[in-house]
């Protein structure tokens, strides 16, 4: 599977200022390491479709991808007021309406990762299900 790197910029201060403003519908997602006692906590923009709540990889195959699904739950929230869900990875082929309200929700932000990983398969998405 494809991924896109974050630079480091993006990893030490965008993606923590993201995660302390409500701005974009940022959320923060935590999930535990799977190879540690420690948790990951990094943003996302969930998005609600027929009634149904959403995580999308926009880089792909990354690490808290991998850490999602080892884990099979994450915690949800904004601004420290974290919940807790449970996750079932979507197959390919049920992704693309997920795929486009994210793309619609979240703007032209998100576009350039599809420009290089156009495949619905290059994004693991989750369904979060209230644990």
């Amino acid at each position: 599977m494809a991924y896109l790197k974050p630079g480091s910029f993006t990893v030490k201060v965008a993606n923590r200022v993201a995660m302390r403003t409500t701005l974009w519908g940022v959320h923060t997602l935590r999930v535990a390491r799977r190879n540690s006692a420690q948790t990951q906590d990094l943003p996302v923009i969930p998005v609600e479709v027929d009634g149904h709540l959403y995580v999308v990889s926009t880089r792909g195959e990354s690490d808290w991808v991998r850490n999602v699904r080892a884990a099979g739950r994450v915690g949800l929230g904004q601004k420290g007021d974290l919940r807790d869900y449970t996750v079932a990875e979507v197959p390919v082929a049920e992704r693309e309406p997920v795929i486009t309200a994210y793309r619609k929700k979240a703007g032209r932000e998100v576009e350039q990762y599809w420009k290089k990983l156009p495949d619905p398969a290059d994004h693991p998405l989750f369904r979060l299900t209230p644990a």
